[in-house]
């Protein structure tokens, strides 16, 4: 029995499993995807794009409510993540791409050392102190609890190696790492911030040009 293709939606990010993603579709390739999605309640996949094309490796996705739907067929939809695959073989065949896909989820199953998960915890927490409300609180007891303590990094090379990662605890060792130094950065920037203002010279603190 042939394996049903999945389809895949290129885009400049990397979304993590049960992860919400806001989404305007606009180019009709993706209207037909999207519209031929919300009808079966289908999923599709979700892939990081670049210079040299798509990447292996990305998450499905299921539109979990339609935000707005203007008269050319344009959609405002809010999509969440769902399964991890990877790519097998890419199928153009329709306007937009297709994948036979291997789906997976982790293989190793070993407890996080509590002291990773509280480094990364804590770490967390710190990174919402300084963000304030652009970081909305993680559910400290979900599974897989590593991807949401990544949620508002950044970084998509690092997201992406995260999300190829088939360990939870080997993942929170990463985010605990990436969140020591990524805090240290984000607090430098807010003082800079906080600081600027108070100069009254047009000048960053040191006597540094803006």
């Amino acid at each position: 029995m042939q394996q049903e293709l999945l389809p895949l939606f290129p885009l400049q990010l990397v979304l993590f499993p049960n992860a919400t993603l806001p989404l305007h579709i606009f180019e009709e390739r993706y209207k037909e995807m999207i519209g031929q999605a919300i009808a079966a309640q289908a999923e599709f996949g979700v892939v990081q794009a670049g210079e040299r094309g798509i990447v292996n490796t990305g998450c499905t996705a299921v539109v979990e409510r339609v935000l707005r739907r203007d008269a050319d067929g344009q959609l405002d939809i809010l999509v969440v993540g769902r399964r991890r695959f990877e790519i097998l073989v890419l199928n153009d065949e329709k306007p937009f791409l297709r994948g036979a896909v291997d789906y997976f989820d982790d293989d190793e199953f070993g407890p996080v050392p509590p002291e990773t998960l509280r480094l990364a915890i804590e770490r967390y927490q710190e990174l919402r102190e300084i963000k304030g409300d652009e970081i909305a609180e993680a559910d400290l007891t979900a599974s897989q609890l590593s991807f949401r303590l990544a949620q508002p990094i950044p970084d998509l090379d690092f997201r992406q190696l995260l999300l190829a990662t088939r360990s939870e605890a080997e993942r929170m060792k990463q985010v605990a790492d990436f969140l020591s130094g990524y805090v240290s950065k984000e607090r430098a920037i807010a003082h800079m911030r906080e600081a600027a203002p108070r100069n009254g010279h047009g000048k960053w603190p040191g006597g540094i040009e803006k």
